[in-house]
């Protein structure tokens, strides 16, 4: 999309255009119309200067020091994969205190970490897991990394669940992981699974519907991050606004 030129790489200069979707919008000096920085960039002088935009450490990683190199699929995929396995990692080792594995209800936790359910939903979420699986044999890094790369591709894998709620029936184990095989084509760690439908398998009939799991990892996924698009008035505004701050402090 962003290769003008078809040379199969991508330039500083075009790489910058996706400042021009994503970037914050400014005024233009004197003027009511708001262009972004590419706009102005490519706009002024400062396109045929050797110093270009200002310089960032990502533009420096990726395109060098001059900003001359240029950056292919397989180059910007293998560091999109570090930079999410690094922050992974990351929240993985919060709570595993460097340890290897992470038990069963620390998993729950990350799960429920970033998600707007209620404290309830979270204190019963927990309960029915405790009540459920006594000796667990833990989740390790890979196992966990798997996992959320399969919540990356959750849109793909809600088609699927979709499919089993239109004709009424809830997805069993079996059907989940091959579900994921097809939407991800990874494969999940049957335990991992099984701790799933342990916290979200709110009957025990070892099965789960659409709104037991997809709605709240939706919620996962975005880490919290879409929270501000969430319209509260009144008290009960002012209430969750306060939960959601204490659970992020």
């Amino acid at each position: 999309m962003f290769d003008r030129d078809g040379n199969q790489k991508v330039d500083r200069q075009e790489f910058l255009v996706l400042e021009e979707i994503f970037g914050k919008k400014t005024e233009d000096d004197g003027s009511s119309e708001s262009v972004s920085l590419v706009s102005k960039y490519l706009n002024s002088e400062a396109e045929t200067s050797p110093q270009g935009p200002p310089k960032t450490t990502l533009m420096t990683h990726l395109f060098g020091q001059k900003g001359m190199d240029s950056l292919d699929f397989n180059t910007f995929f293998k560091f999109m994969d570090n930079l999410q396995t690094e922050v992974l990692e990351l929240e993985f080792l919060h709570f595993s205190k460097g340890m290897p594995v992470i038990n069963e209800e620390e998993f729950a936790e990350i799960l429920l970490r970033y998600t707007n359910a209620a404290e309830t939903d979270r204190d019963e979420y927990m309960q029915r897991l405790r009540t459920r699986i006594d000796n667990g044999q833990g989740i390790t890094f890979p196992e966990f990394k798997d996992f959320c790369q399969f919540l990356n591709n959750l849109d793909d894998f809600s088609i699927a669940m979709r499919m089993y709620t239109i004709a009424n029936q809830p997805i069993a184990q079996s059907e989940f992981m091959r579900a994921v095989k097809i939407s991800t084509g990874h494969d999940i760690a049957p335990h991992v699974v099984n701790t799933v439908y342990q916290i979200f398998d709110k009957d025990g009939d070892g099965k789960l519907s659409d709104k037991e799991f997809i709605g709240v990892m939706k919620d996962r996924v975005h880490r919290g991050f879409r929270y501000h698009l969430m319209k509260y008035e009144g008290w009960e505004g002012w209430k969750s606004c306060v939960k959601h701050e204490m659970k992020t402090r």
